[in-house]
């Protein structure tokens, strides 16, 4: 019995020990960590100050070098705390548990520490399952199973079963194999599990500028493709259809700020006076061989300025590319403009992947009008309605209708259907059919009447033959398909430029097509034949 006492007092006695350094321990952190960010704080509100008054940062009074010395004072604590200490602190625990241990005296609860890192060669030799428990575990970070495994097809199947584990739902029907896993690594996708089936069709042909186009659509809405292939049917039998590209080149908007609208404005006159416009462009040109600044538009918010860069990008779709320069040249305005304070490389006036006007007025990427003459005898063959009802509903739905609800750039019928079905076939990003699709579709009777002109307008179509998406295998078809593969040999642009003028004749064929079935009355019919679900194949054939 004395010796139970004697280890029970001891026990309370480093327990209350135990206690006591805690809350010191605790204490001293709230002190070092409100001193830490108060006077980082202070000095990042003073060299602010600097900057705008154009002070010296090396000029520090008495107030600043206290500061300054109690920021590296106390971030030292902090990480001797949490690094060295922490270490040692967990050796100690472990200690201590074992001596517990030894003695017959377990501690009431385990202290509950991060799993182990497990090392790359290691992780090469486990087996499946046992990476499997080690990333649902947090030993082995999701992330980094490509490079810990060097196997980007095993890391996606892994990181699948995983997810079902953690979530507890089931991942069946999300196909695995038959993909190309490497082909995405570092630059199309992260921490694949898998990938997601859309089937595509193909409408065509499409007669352009006198060639023949099998134009591929990834789709999942009924009619779409059939509907887009009658209006490249009708075209056809007229006779075909023809583009012009007006403008090629993608924008970069950044936001720059400084301490008065006057300073604001200075760098405003100075980037859009002519006589700087040459060293400014090769400055930005340096970013890429393909890249050449074509124009520069700045505009101001108070003393916030924001300037629209233009540049030619090649077969690339540019937006990497047209970022690289902006910052070539805001580096370059630094030398000139110290006070010059870059809030952001986009701010929002170029514009990307949101409706704006600046894009229907000045356009984006490519901007292009394709049109076609359709003969009569095709209209009421072909198409099933006459000239004169599509011209009658063309302008009280695309241009009326699209008025009344105040539409910026949506004066179409369905642009968006086509641009999106060719973007996901073709490896372009999805995101920016948003502008891609600002399309204004027109329609008069010519000819005395009796045929029918169609054109669509299109200021910001946004693709590119090269770089992002369009290297995977399936989209790299769908391109050499259409003729477009790759770079341009010849005439850098050419293969996206002619990419660009396929999107717009597309459109021009499903615009055509649906105003047609619209006012024909067959719209509503044509969906509920083809457009329903139907397990009976043969009756669909039939």
């Amino acid at each position: 019995m004395g010796v139970q006492q004697k280890i029970s007092k001891n026990e309370k006695k480093n327990q209350k020990k135990q206690e006591d350094s805690q809350s010191i321990l605790y204490l001293t952190n709230v002190v070092f960590f409100g001193l830490f960010f108060s006077v980082a704080y202070f000095l990042l509100n003073r060299w602010r100050e600097k900057i705008r008054t154009s002070t010296p940062l090396h000029v520090l009074t008495i107030s600043e070098i206290l500061a300054l010395v109690s920021l590296i004072a106390s971030f030292v604590y902090l990480i001797t705390f949490f690094g060295i200490a922490f270490i040692l602190h967990y050796d100690e625990e472990e200690e201590d548990i074992a001596a517990k241990t030894t003695q017959g005296v377990l501690p009431k609860k385990l202290p509950t520490l991060p799993p182990p890192k497990i090392s790359d060669q290691k992780v090469m030799s486990m087996e499946d399952e046992e990476v499997v428990s080690a990333v649902v575990s947090g030993s082995i970070p999701s992330y980094s199973l490509e490079s810990k495994l060097g196997d980007c097809r095993r890391a996606a199947n892994i990181r699948n079963q995983a997810v079902e584990r953690v979530t507890g739902r089931s991942l069946e029907g999300l196909p695995m194999e038959g993909f190309d896993y490497d082909s995405i690594l570092g630059q199309c996708c992260e921490m694949p599990i898998g990938f997601v089936q859309i089937p595509v069709g193909v409408a065509g042909p499409l007669l352009l500028d006198g060639n023949e186009y099998t134009v591929p659509m990834a789709t999942t809405e009924g009619c779409l493709v059939a509907s887009t292939n009658r209006g490249c049917k009708a075209i056809y039998v007229s006779g075909g259809a023809s583009a012009v590209v007006l403008r090629d080149g993608m924008t970069r908007a950044p936001v720059v700020r400084f301490n008065s609208a006057k300073r604001a404005s200075q760098l405003k006159f100075f980037l859009e006076d002519p006589q700087n416009f040459d060293s400014l462009s090769h400055t930005f040109n340096k970013s890429s061989r393909f890249a050449r600044l074509q124009s520069i538009k700045a505009t101001m918010a108070g003393k916030n300025l924001y300037t629209r860069f233009t540049c030619s990008t090649g077969d690339a779709m540019g937006m990497n590319m047209v970022s690289k320069g902006v910052q070539n040249v805001l580096d370059f305005l630094q030398t000139d403009f110290p006070d010059m304070d870059v809030i952001g490389i986009s701010g929002n006036f170029c514009s990307d992947k949101k409706a704006a006007a600046v894009n229907w007025i000045e356009g984006r990427g490519k901007s292009v009008v394709c049109e076609a003459v359709i003969k009569e005898d095709v209209v009421k063959k072909v198409l099933k309605t006459s000239v004169e009802s599509l011209v009658e509903l063309n302008m009280l739905k695309n241009l009326t209708g699209s008025a009344m609800a105040g539409a910026l750039g949506g004066f179409n019928a369905h642009a968006s259907n086509i641009v999106s079905a060719i973007y996901l076939a073709t490896g372009q990003d999805p995101a920016q059919n948003v502008e891609s699709s600002h399309c204004m579709t027109m329609m008069e009777a010519v000819n005395d009447g009796k045929d029918l002109h169609i054109s669509v307008t299109m200021p910001s179509i946004e693709v590119g033959t090269v770089g992002g998406g369009t290297q995977l295998a399936s989209q790299s078809a769908c391109l050499n398909l259409l003729g477009v593969k790759g770079a341009s040999k010849e005439t850098p642009g050419a293969n996206s430029r002619q990419l660009a003028t396929i999107v717009a004749g597309s459109v021009l064929a499903g615009e055509l097509s649906l105003m047609s079935a619209i006012a024909a009355g067959q719209l509503i019919k044509s969906h509920m034949k083809y457009n329903r679900s139907n397990k009976d194949v043969t009756k669909v054939a039939s």
